[in-house]
């Protein structure tokens, strides 16, 4: 059924974008958008799973992005080879596997095996989940009464340099408040796990940190290039290192009657990843300055904060946080080199680009939208160029729900899918879809409330490209055409679980794989027969899902719900398709590294991957030593 789009208005520019090349990307052979830019070093991440079902043993690794493209791969079990020709894909069942065997992975380039360079796969996981002991911290009391920990989100990046990822996760008190919310919370704890369960550190960010939402992005990325990780958060009087060391006065206690922290300093501090040690310490930009300001004057706009990972000059990565997205908004542009922490650049709307008040979403994107081979933040309706100045603003204002990918395979470069929250701002258009570059909107959806929720991935073979739908109105294509008048029901989150290249739902604690004929999901994983539970609330999801293992498609970590483990879940489902990990694409990469911020929706890859999408070749990607 076809309907007339909704209204389009003319976004407004700020300044030239480059040219698009006219030539769809669709007919070239696609690429990781990563050319120069410094990766991380990462081994096979290979995993043996039983599958439940005889003595098969599902067995996946990565192809790496900087592979030779002629790379193939031997599968040894205990020394046998099992492979009768050398593999193509990077997955392999054993029918005749066992919970004792190792498995052995050797590439194999131009027909000759690269001794030297084989990797063991992990231990066999007995089931299709690997679990890891948490430690829990004591609750407490506040003037409120007494409250507990719950693991909360997450993110992940190899904090030792051994090519392997760690988790770095989040808890949070079970008295933790929304900024419109009053009321005294428990500290902030950031923990971080090995695999194996081993904890390397716990850092506690103290009274003066509240707890919430909204309040505490970690930003755990290799940002001095050193091929180790480190941590940046935004950090208080009282915060302690993961080496017991204070920052700042641990006496001061700047908590207000309402439990709100609207005075006192604020620091912006990168930890050591190895040790959680504290390195450098410099003051928060910007300054929260007078509270009223940021449009109320209790505390719920002031403290909207927001972090991410760029690679703002095309090579190496910087931090991004940000403060504020109702009305004034500020994004800042860290650089750690060297063991210093400078200010890279501050885009600030009470100094330029006004058009971008009030046009923020609950997370922030990251994109080379013009293609200039240098990063952008998509800060919601509004897009702040590598320099630091604006590049646009549609106009259409706040919302929930932003996501940014290669959605249309027929149209040059990315698209951004986002609901919107206010009707008198969004003027018809409910849900949005535009050029990432110009910030032309392409099509709308109609509504006439605030559209909470909404996600764009590709669902049905039917239709080129992505399928696009949100909490008001029916399923569109991404030509605008609207399929039907309903619905599918979830709407949370996404992941690519099965063989083939369509992407599944993730949504609470189920993985579910779209039917057209029965429009409807139907479950894949259920993660509540092991006692998963998702993070907050009715947006359900998960401490973390990403490329963290094995082949190409992702994981998923839920927490248990008695928050005495995290579960990592792999696929056993084969898949004849190769691609190079999805962490070697330096977009979806660091779309994962903003995972735990705010209302994190899932990554997207620079490149169109969905039903008959040609997967990038791999070579073209540098790593940092």
């Amino acid at each position: 059924m076809n309907r007339p789009f909704a209204p389009i208005a003319r976004p407004t520019l700020i300044r030239p974008i480059a040219p698009i090349a006219l030539l769809s990307l669709a007919l070239l052979q696609p690429a990781f958008a990563d050319q120069g830019r410094k990766l991380e070093k990462l081994d096979r991440g290979a995993v043996a799973i039983g599958t439940g079902t005889g003595s098969n043993v599902f067995v996946s690794w990565r192809v790496l992005g900087t592979d030779d493209p002629e790379t193939r791969f031997n599968l040894y079990r205990d020394d046998v080879k099992l492979n009768a020709e050398p593999l193509e894909v990077s997955n392999f069942t054993d029918t005749a596997g066992s919970s004792g065997a190792r498995y052995l992975i050797r590439p194999v380039v131009k027909g000759k095996e690269k001794k030297g360079q084989e990797e063991y796969a992990l231990a066999t996981w007995s089931e299709p989940v690997l679990r890891i002991p948490l430690q829990q911290p004591e609750g407490g009391v506040t003037p409120a009464g007494a409250y507990t920990y719950e693991m909360n989100d997450g993110t992940t990046a190899d904090l030792d340099g051994d090519g392997k990822y760690e988790l770095v996760v989040k808890w949070q008190p079970t008295n933790a408040k929304d900024n419109s919310q009053s009321g005294h919370t428990g500290n902030t704890y950031i923990d971080a796990y090995r695999l194996d369960g081993t904890r390397l550190w716990r850092i506690d960010l103290g009274r003066n940190i509240r707890a919430g939402a909204h309040y505490t992005t970690m930003v755990v990325y290799d940002l001095d290039g050193n091929g180790k990780a480190e941590v940046m958060v935004k950090t208080a009087d009282g915060t302690v290192d993961g080496r017991g060391t204070v920052i700042g006065d641990p006496a001061a206690d700047y908590r207000n009657s309402a439990g709100y922290v609207l005075t006192g300093p604020e620091f912006l501090t990168v930890f050591d990843g190895r040790s959680g040690k504290a390195l450098a310490t410099t003051d928060y930009l910007p300054a929260r300055g007078t509270v009223s300001s940021w449009g109320d004057n209790y505390g719920n706009r002031v403290d909207r904060f927001l972090g991410g990972v760029a690679y703002l000059d095309g090579t190496r990565p910087s931090a991004i946080f940000s403060r504020g997205y109702y009305t004034r908004a500020v994004i800042a542009a860290w650089d750690y080199r060297d063991g210093q922490l400078t200010s890279r650049w501050v885009f600030d709307t009470n100094n330029e680009g006004a058009e971008a008040r009030g046009q923020g979403a609950h997370w922030f994107s990251v994109a080379d939208v013009n293609e200039d081979g240098r990063d952008d933040i998509i800060y919601g309706a509004a897009t702040i160029g590598s320099d630091g100045h604006l590049m646009y603003s549609t106009g259409l204002c706040h919302g929930d729900a932003l996501h940014v990918g290669k959605f249309d395979p027929a149209r040059p470069g990315q698209q951004i899918y986002m609901v919107h929250e206010s009707p008198s701002c969004y003027k018809g258009n409910g849900a949005s879809f535009h050029d990432a570059a110009t910030g032309a909107l392409l099509w709308g959806a109609p509504a006439t409330v605030d559209v909470g929720r909404g996600v764009c991935y590709d669902i049905d073979p039917a239709y080129p490209g992505a399928e696009c739908w949100a909490s008001r109105g029916g399923l569109f294509n991404v030509s605008g055409q609207q399929i039907s008048t309903n619905r599918p029901g979830s709407m949370n989150f996404a992941s690519w679980w099965d063989g083939d290249l369509l992407r599944e739902s993730l949504d609470g604690t189920t993985i579910s794989k779209w039917n057209p004929a029965t429009f409807a999901f139907e479950n894949l994983l259920a993660g509540a027969a092991y006692n998963a539970a998702s993070n907050n609330g009715t947006k359900a999801t998960p401490v973390l899902s990403a490329d963290i293992l094995g082949d190409w498609r992702e994981e998923v970590v839920w927490r248990t719900a008695d928050n005495s483990e995290l579960l990592v879940f792999s696929t056993t489902i084969p898949t004849a398709h190769r691609i190079p990990t999805l962490m070697h694409d330096a977009q979806y990469r660091v779309q994962v590294a903003g995972q735990n911020a705010g209302y994190n929706q899932p990554p997207h890859t620079s490149f169109y991957l969905g039903e008959g999408a040609t997967p990038p070749v791999p070579g073209t990607v540098q790593v940092a030593e």
